[in-house]
C-alpha cells in the first residue's frame, strides 16, 4: 500500500499536466504588445485633446466685404457746390457778378464758328458774352428760380440792349428757362475748385425754340 502511494506520488511529479506549474515570465512578444497597445491609446487621448481645444477656440471674425472707410475732404474755402449741367461741382468767386438778362442760341447758329475759332455745339456748356475774357469759367444763375450752372466763355455777343449773355439750348435748358426764352441772370466768374465728378450718360434735350440774338 506505501509502494502504490509512492508511485502514484512520482507519477504526479513527472506528469506535466499533474505537476504545478510554476509562473512564467512575459516573453518578448508580450511585451511588444502591451508597448503598441500603450502607444495606441496615448495617440488617441492626444487627438481628442487636440479637437476639444480646437472647439473651444472661438471663430475668427470675418473680414470679407469690409470697405476701409475714405476721410471726408472739407470743401476749400469761400467756395460753393453747384449742380452745373455736367454733375454737382465746386466753385470759388473770381470776380464781381453782373445782373442782366440772358438768352440762348437759336437752331441757326449750330456749327457756325465762334470767336475763339470753334465750331458752335449747342450741347456744349458755352456762352458768348461782350467783355470777359474767352475762356474764362463763369457761374450762371437764373435768378427767377434759382437754378445755376458753370460754363465757359467762347463767343462775343449777345448785341440786343438789356442781354448780358447768350447760353447754348443745353444750359438754358438746365436752367429752366426754355419756354420764355429771356430770364434774369447773375453771371460771376469763378474758379473751379475741384474737377467735376462724372456725370451720368443722361443729357438734356436741346429746345426746338429759341429767343431772338
Amino acid at each position: 500500500m506505501e509502494l502504490g502511494s509512492r508511485h502514484h506520488r512520482l507519477k504526479r511529479a513527472h506528469h506535466p499536466d499533474l505537476a504545478g506549474r510554476r509562473p512564467s515570465r512575459p516573453g518578448a512578444g508580450d511585451v511588444l504588445a502591451s508597448a503598441r497597445r500603450l502607444i495606441a491609446g496615448g495617440t488617441v487621448i492626444g487627438l481628442a485633446s487636440l479637437v476639444i481645444g480646437c472647439a473651444q477656440q472661438p471663430p475668427a471674425p470675418a473680414t470679407a466685404g469690409i470697405v476701409e472707410a475714405r476721410p471726408v475732404t472739407a470743401p476749400a474755402p469761400d467756395t460753393e457746390e453747384v449742380m452745373g449741367a455736367t454733375g454737382p461741382e465746386w466753385v470759388r468767386p473770381a470776380g464781381s457778378p453782373q445782373t442782366g438778362k440772358a438768352s440762348y442760341y437759336g437752331p441757326q447758329f449750330t456749327g457756325r464758328r465762334m470767336a475763339n475759332g470753334r465750331r458752335f455745339n449747342p450741347h456744349a456748356a458755352v456762352v458768348a458774352h461782350r467783355t470777359l475774357p474767352l475762356g474764362t469759367t463763369v457761374l450762371v444763375r437764373n435768378l427767377g428760380n434759382g437754378r445755376a450752372t458753370t460754363a465757359t466763355v467762347e463767343d462775343r455777343g449777345p448785341f440786343i440792349h438789356g442781354r448780358i449773355l447768350d447760353l447754348s439750348p443745353r444750359l438754358a435748358a438746365h436752367l429752366g428757362m426754355v419756354r420764355q426764352g429771356v430770364a434774369p441772370v447773375e453771371v460771376m466768374p469763378v474758379e473751379l475748385a475741384e474737377a467735376p465728378e462724372p456725370a451720368g450718360a443722361g443729357g438734356l434735350t436741346p429746345s426746338e425754340g429759341a429767343a431772338p440774338r
